[in-house]
């Protein structure tokens, strides 16, 4: 596969949104409380009698990110297969507001990670994020930070497939917006130091 990845700036955007985060939702990872709880919760896939479209871009374009936070700390990444922009990432760390990050600056977090859907399945998202992974590491980060939801189904088993531990299922994330069905799944992978 003839694939290239290169830094972009924030300025570049509108290419790196140009890669739609489109997908089609069959199924979901339903929760069930073990014990109220304290037996833990186990996370049960379960078909949708009626599949739908989800768009994250609906809710917040990555050419809004610099109006809404500070990207200087951000790294932006966009993958190239004959010219042609198939693949983008973007990592944020230490940057006020973005409450994901909690004020920890060995903590990154991939913020969003998207390729073109008909060259998914192609390697692209594993090359997009070992890229990631390392940028995170040099940065001096010791820990990376996915969030997805449980409505992405395919998406939580890359994540487990590139090495994330599910650390947190969070019932309640996004209570009182417009997603408020959908769970907080936040994934996580020891970065090592290079120290």
């Amino acid at each position: 596969m003839d694939l290239e990845l290169g830094s972009i700036t924030a300025d570049k955007l509108v290419r790196y949104a140009a890669v739609p985060i489109t997908f089609t939702v069959r199924s979901v990872l339903v929760p069930r409380l073990v014990e109220g709880g304290l037996g833990g919760i186990q996370l049960a896939e379960q078909a949708l009698s009626e599949p739908y479209l989800k768009d994250y871009d609906a809710t917040q374009k990555p050419t809004d990110w610099p109006k809404r936070f500070d990207t200087q700390n951000w790294h932006f990444v966009l993958a190239l297969s004959a010219g042609q922009a198939v693949g983008a990432a973007a990592v944020a760390v230490d940057t006020p507001g973005v409450h994901l990050l909690r004020g920890q600056r060995d903590l990154a977090s991939l913020w969003d990670i998207r390729m073109a859907p008909q060259r998914r399945g192609q390697g692209i998202g594993s090359a997009l994020f070992h890229y990631a992974a390392d940028w995170a590491r040099r940065r001096g980060c010791n820990l990376l930070q996915v969030e997805t939801q449980n409505i992405n189904v395919p998406a939580c088993r890359f994540y487990r497939k590139m090495g994330c531990t599910l650390g947190t299922i969070d019932r309640y994330f996004y209570h009182g917006s417009a997603c408020a069905h959908e769970i907080c799944l936040l994934w996580y992978l020891p970065l090592a130091s290079t120290a």
